[in-house]
């Protein structure tokens, strides 16, 4: 009778701790023959055992972050990346599959910051400096793209993503001719979306939206997925007064890439313009996401609550706005309005007042362009 219950009693405890009678390198080794299979939730599960008992396994924590990363959980992935870099030096391998893991999170501020450090530890790698210029890219900095790539462009002439990098930026920066450049070595290789939508870019850049606007579609039809091209097809769109097709052309950029900012930015303001105040708001916060502090954006944010009623929301905002941007006129327009609508009359004619300077000086300095020319 004793031999019996202690046989019951044996395998109830096998059943309730499964991984009582597993050595942890066995666990490891399952978790690992799980990732290898691509049994995702198996290998996370595995891992994480293992780690219960082994939390200082560098290589351990690294393949779980990149298990997670694999299931979409970035969040989690780059919390267990950031552990197993903090388990020893640095392995440039962990620390770009964290920049990777920010990258995809849509956290692009912390993906450039991680990628800026790891070019400066390894400047050769051709991998980490194209993800920082597309990093830069995003958040608008096109001279520090082209100072980062044209040294690189100079040795690789035949390298058409350095090039299109390099375009884009160019363009973007109002660098015409040598934009143009780009455009021509990428259009040696043939009829391309990416070619298109550089020469689209150029015309947008020259206010010609008709032809921007042919350029664009027409890199939608060679290649509907290249990140950018519906992107850019909005903006034209909207310069051309073409709101429901620019609103079309935004929605479609934002299923293919919703860290994209300005389809999040241009998008939240036609969705403003409609009532449609709350995904606004929510596409803003994704803009402010990859481009942490951007005044634009925060300026939409402010306009957008001014919109729906949220004063006190809307006015905390718009003075963060003006306080980093004293020149900001949209921005003193819409505080001045909060404020009247606030019944505080005394700082309502405090920002008007500023408007009306504002106003003046870019007046003075319009005439003034105009008489140099």
């Amino acid at each position: 009778m004793l031999r019996r219950l202690s046989l019951v009693l044996a395998l109830s405890v096998f059943w309730l701790f499964p991984f009582a009678q597993e050595t942890p390198e066995r666990i490891l080794q399952q978790a690992i023959a799980a990732h290898r299979s691509g049994n995702m939730e198996a290998a996370i599960q595995q891992y994480r055992a293992y780690l219960k008992l082994r939390p200082d396994a560098r290589d351990a924590r690294s393949n779980l972050g990149a298990a997670l990363a694999s299931t979409g959980r970035y969040t989690d992935a780059i919390a267990e990346y950031q552990q197993a870099l903090k388990l020893g030096p640095k392995d440039p391998r962990i620390w770009l599959n964290l920049a990777l893991a920010f990258y995809k999170a849509g956290e692009i501020s912390e993906a450039s910051r991680e990628l800026s450090a790891l070019h400066a530890a390894d400047s050769a790698s051709r991998q980490v400096t194209l993800l920082l210029a597309d990093c830069w890219l995003r958040q608008g900095e096109n001279a520090r793209v082209v100072d980062l790539l044209t040294p690189l462009e100079k040795q690789n002439q035949n390298d058409l993503a350095i090039a299109y990098l390099l375009g884009t930026a160019l363009l973007r920066d109002k660098q015409i001719e040598r934009g143009q450049q780009m455009i021509d070595r990428i259009l040696r290789n043939g009829d391309s979306a990416e070619a298109h939508l550089l020469l689209g870019t150029a015309k947008l850049e020259a206010l010609d939206y008709p032809a921007a606007i042919a350029d664009f579609q027409k890199a939608v039809d060679l290649n509907p997925n290249l990140p950018d091209v519906y992107s850019y097809l909005g903006r034209a769109q909207m310069l051309s007064g073409n709101m429901p097709a620019a609103r079309d052309a935004f929605e479609k950029e934002l299923e293919r890439n919703p860290n994209d900012y300005e389809s999040n930015l241009r998008l939240a303001v036609l969705l403003k313009e409609n009532g449609e105040f709350d995904r606004a708001q929510g596409l803003l916060a994704r803009a402010l996401r990859v481009r942490a502090g951007d005044l634009r954006a925060l300026y939409q944010a402010g306009a957008t609550d001014l919109a729906a009623g949220k004063l006190e929301k809307a006015c905390a905002t718009l003075e963060e706005v003006v306080k980093e941007a004293p020149q900001f006129l949209e921005a003193h327009v819409s505080l001045a309005q909060v404020y009247y609508r606030l019944k505080r009359k005394t700082d309502g004619d405090r920002e008007r007042a500023l408007v009306q300077k504002l106003r003046a000086e870019q007046e003075a300095s319009q005439a003034r362009g105009k008489i140099e020319k």
